[in-house]
């Protein structure tokens, strides 16, 4: 179930960036000759109108097949190379736009519909096999007391909890509107060794306003975390932590161990990550065709597209390769 969520999670993804491109190409007069899900050899394909529609073997990325960027067809009078540079590069951008978009999409879902944590002291949720459950406690029940001392919100019950890893403790809760006291020993998180009983908070749901601004602020505040965190670790400040597409779905299955709202919001996380990193001015990537845009909108005239796809092919198999290398490392880290 996992990986079929993973699959799901990474299609979606890939159908809004090349939408993206489809639906400028298509409002710019471009002509598309294919528009794919996937890549290598195709299982499916379908013509309508003048485009190929068609869903392809490995599930990772996919592309739209334009007009004038390749091949013997950049007389087309249609062809992307035909339209003005703004044009152009409104085309190449409108993928990212378009994964900034459901980013932005899913922060406002999960606020609106599935809502934010109550800082108040009930269960909302009870996870199954951990402390919690074994020893009876149910969503619902509200948490008085932590041993000897009182606790009004969730944020003072959690700390409580956390400074006594793997030992006994004792909750004073409220069931029904009658008092019991629940006695239970506390698991250690393997990550950060702090105590855990296995418990998650109620949900509340945000108007639709408030929903749009929370959703807005949390984009943008990831959006600069993650530029962050790529300037630092291009200049070396912290070591490179990257995961491949196995690391994906084994942090899938962690997200969706805690409910919907955790993989909606992962998934939004991975659409601006897909956003970002395509921007990149590395050769393959959408961030390099804008260069190289910018480079003809200053010159005058383009770059000889001979050479610039021959930068483009390098680009992508040097991809190739690190995605090849971090795939590898992932198994090794899983398996290990």
């Amino acid at each position: 179930m996992t990986i079929i969520l993973a699959l799901v999670i990474f299609s979606i993804l890939v159908i809004v960036h090349e939408g993206g491109h489809y639906l400028a190409a298509k409002r710019a007069g471009i002509k598309v000759e294919e528009f794919a899900i996937g890549m290598g050899p195709a299982l499916w394909q379908v013509k309508k109108g003048e485009t190929i529609y068609s869903l392809r073997a490995f599930p990772l990325g996919g592309f739209n097949r334009m007009a004038g960027m390749e091949g013997p067809d950049l007389d087309d009078p249609r062809g992307f190379n035909r339209q003005p540079v703004l044009a152009r590069m409104g085309v190449i951008g409108a993928g990212s736009g378009m994964n900034f978009l459901l980013a932005l999409f899913l922060f406002i879902l999960v606020f609106m519909v599935l809502g934010i944590p109550a800082d108040i002291n009930i269960i909302g949720r009870v996870e199954p096999g951990m402390p919690a459950a074994l020893a009876g406690l149910q969503p619902g029940d509200k948490i008085l007391q932590v041993n000897d001392t009182p606790v009004n919100t969730w944020r003072d019950m959690v700390d409580l909890i956390y400074k006594h890893p793997e030992e006994k403790i004792t909750l004073v809760i409220e069931r029904d509107g009658r008092q019991q006291q629940i006695n239970l020993t506390t698991a250690r998180d393997p990550q950060t060794g702090v105590g855990l009983i296995g418990i998650g908070p109620t949900w509340e749901r945000q108007g639709f306003w408030r929903s749009i601004v929370l959703g807005t602020r949390q984009a943008i505040e990831i959006t600069r975390l993650i530029i962050l965190s790529l300037v630092e670790m291009v200049t070396g400040k912290v070591a490179a932590e990257v995961v491949g597409p196995v690391g994906i779905v084994q942090l899938v299955g962690q997200a969706a161990a805690f409910g919907l709202a955790n993989v909606l919001n992962f998934m939004a996380v991975l659409s601006l990550d897909l956003g970002i990193i395509n921007l990149l001015p590395v050769p393959a990537l959408d961030g390099s065709r804008l260069v190289f845009l910018g480079l003809e909108a200053v010159r005058g005239r383009p770059i000889n597209p001979e050479k610039e796809n021959f930068i483009h092919l390098i680009g992508f198999a040097i991809l190739m390769g690190l995605l090849i290398l971090i795939t590898y490392k992932d198994l090794i880290r899983i398996f290990s």
